[in-house]
């Protein structure tokens, strides 16, 4: 219940919207009552003739407009509520929406290593539909059903008070009843559910992984997977359905006898003198028009379990506190010279061994430091912890002397530019994976990013030029291509500072010649810490640190380090050596040539 409380506290932002929504369910709630007092009086009046009165046409002809009327306004202001209660959903659902992703997109990185992105989305696509059709079922129905109730109840108390007290103690004893007997419903939807993401996490997978799944012919083996995710969701849906349908028979069924004794109630108290035909007919008429609100009991609790189970692990991923946050007062940075400094920096994953272990080195502004170490060594670590994607265990880092965590995290970014080993491009056009780059970037400045990271002679010889869309994740051009509009993408952002993590996939002598001009571009004036992969860009920078187990193994100067017996040494004796043994060596340090 502690997240529909939630659900309510977040759509009190839209307040505006329930206050038409209230006036029409008070005015429907109060015209619901119309029926009941006609066939009161139109009893009344028949008896009364019957009697021997004279009672004038009018009179009946006035009860049935009275009815018409209240009809056609019941069926006014329930649109006219239902139309308010839509936008209300539409509003609601777009808060959530935007709410859940703000959410995620200030979650760490480490966050996402562990996440399947298929199981992020169905999470939030779950959690916001039935926190909407539930909030839209109480705008549009629950609350005039409930009111309704409210209002009969005091009308029955005025002709009689014992029929109107165990109605009182007979609807929240039922939605209790119904309540405790559904419980069970709720834990299968749990279990549904996590199958469900499950699915979805391994369809989403498998569609962004297609060219594998087809060239290794595993399409039976992905279907069979998803199917039994289904199998097992169709026979847990049937246990809880037939579960829930059986206690829903035995309630009703119950509740029926319960209404017979109040007809039998009312009727012999009729007899006894105490109503008159016209007002056991009223009485009636009420006493069913409250049983109905009873009945419906089960589909709210029904939406209820449904909002509650759905929405829980929506509510878990807000409940998430980010692990890196701006502290207090944080400032924005300001990069003059652009010196990068790690002073004995340590860092361990969590509950995992220590990835590296007391780090100092300097990048001097405007020079190139390339990293070298074995796969798995803590390379890209580092890169990571200058993006402050995690947090180090010990230790600073400074750039132009501000501590990274005395800055805001996006005026730590905005000073970084990324070329990542893979080129991480979007679905969009060529234009607009450049401009990422640089919001409101202009065409011209965007064409000369691209000339300078050696991108525009092939993009205008694409179909559309710089609006050709490129596929998901870049599919559509080649290696060397996506490459090249990651680098644009980043000499446009003009950033002081460059991490270049070196792409290992094996590119054609042309490309590979084109990306390494672009890079030199983009590298040039730049303070740049890179992830090197090739040896030709070990030797041509300003210092290198090779790393062995997490420690610092030698810090500097290419030509130095080649008279060492040191790891840099013996990466450059490998072109000496067979090219079995070579390539085996160069695997060991993620090298590729």
């Amino acid at each position: 219940m502690r997240d529909i409380i939630r659900v309510v506290q977040f759509s009190w932002e839209l307040k505006r919207y329930y206050i038409p929504i209230a006036l029409f369910v008070i005015l429907i709630a109060l015209l619901n009552q119309a029926t009941p007092f006609v066939m009161r009086y139109v009893v009344d009046g028949i008896v009364a003739i019957l009697g021997g009165k004279e009672i004038p046409f009018t009179y009946f002809a006035l009860l049935v407009a009275i009815n018409f009327a209240a009809g056609v306004a019941i069926t006014l202001f329930s649109n006219m509520s239902g139309y308010w209660g839509d936008l209300l959903s539409v509003k609601l659902h777009s808060l959530l929406s935007k709410r859940y992703y703000s959410h995620l997109l200030s979650l760490p990185v480490g966050y996402f290593d562990n996440a399947v992105v298929g199981e992020i989305t169905s999470k939030l696509v779950r959690g916001i539909e039935t926190v909407t059709d539930f909030m839209k079922a109480f705008t549009n129905n629950f609350s005039s059903f409930f009111l309704t109730s409210f209002i009969t109840l005091l009308i029955i108390a005025y002709y009689s008070w014992p029929t109107a007290l165990f109605l009182a103690v007979l609807f929240p004893l039922y939605i209790w009843i119904t309540t405790l007997s559904s419980r069970s419903w709720q834990e299968k939807q749990v279990v549904i559910n996590e199958h469900t993401d499950i699915s979805h996490g391994r369809f989403t997978e498998a569609i962004s992984q297609m060219r594998a799944v087809k060239s290794f012919a595993k399409e039976a083996l992905e279907h069979s997977f998803f199917g039994n995710q289904r199998n097992t969701i169709e026979a847990i849906t049937k246990t809880q359905s037939v579960k829930w349908h059986w206690y829903d028979v035995v309630r009703r069924l119950s509740l029926n006898v319960v209404f017979l004794g109040i007809y039998g109630f009312i009727v012999w108290q009729t007899f006894e003198g105490k109503f008159t035909l016209g007002e056991m007919t009223l009485l009636i008429q009420l006493a069913t028009q409250a049983q109905f609100p009873l009945f419906a009991s089960s589909f709210i609790v029904d939406q209820i379990q449904r909002a509650q189970a759905g929405s829980r692990d929506f509510f878990d991923v807000l409940n998430i506190r980010p692990a890196i946050q701006d502290i207090p007062g944080a400032k924005e940075l300001r990069v003059k010279e652009g010196r990068v400094e790690y002073q004995n920096v340590s860092f361990q994953y969590e509950k995992g061994t220590e990835v590296l272990e007391n780090i100092s080195f300097v990048i001097e502004p405007g020079t190139k430091l390339a990293l070298v170490a074995e796969s798995g060594g803590g390379k890209t670590t580092i890169a990571n912890l200058l993006l402050r994607f995690y947090e180090p265990k010990q230790g600073k880092i400074l750039v132009d002397g501000q501590d990274i965590q005395g800055v805001t995290q996006e005026s730590l970014r905005e000073n970084i530019a990324v070329v990542f080993q893979s080129p991480s491009l979007f679905s969009g056009t060529v234009k607009e994976n450049i401009a990422y780059g640089k919001e409101g970037a202009t065409m011209e400045e965007i064409a000369a990013a691209a000339k300078t990271a050696n991108a525009d002679e092939f993009i205008q010889k694409l179909p559309q030029g710089y609006d050709t869309p490129i596929g998901e994740r870049g599919v559509k051009l080649s290696g060397g291509q996506q490459q090249r509009v990651a680098i644009a993408r980043a000499v446009l952002k003009n950033a002081p500072l460059l991490i270049l993590d070196e792409a290992t996939s094996s590119l054609d002598s042309r490309s590979e010649r084109e990306v390494q001009k672009a890079l030199e571009v983009l590298m040039r004036d730049r303070t740049t810490l890179i992830i090197a992969h090739r040896l030709s860009t070990i030797q041509n920078v300003d210092t290198v640190v090779t790393l062995e187990e997490g420690k610092i193994d030698e810090i500097g100067a290419p030509s130095a380090l080649a008279a060492t017996k040191g790891i840099f040494a013996q990466l450059l004796a490998l072109q000496q050596m067979p090219l079995a043994l070579r390539k085996q060596k160069l695997k060991q340090y993620d090298m590729v040539r």
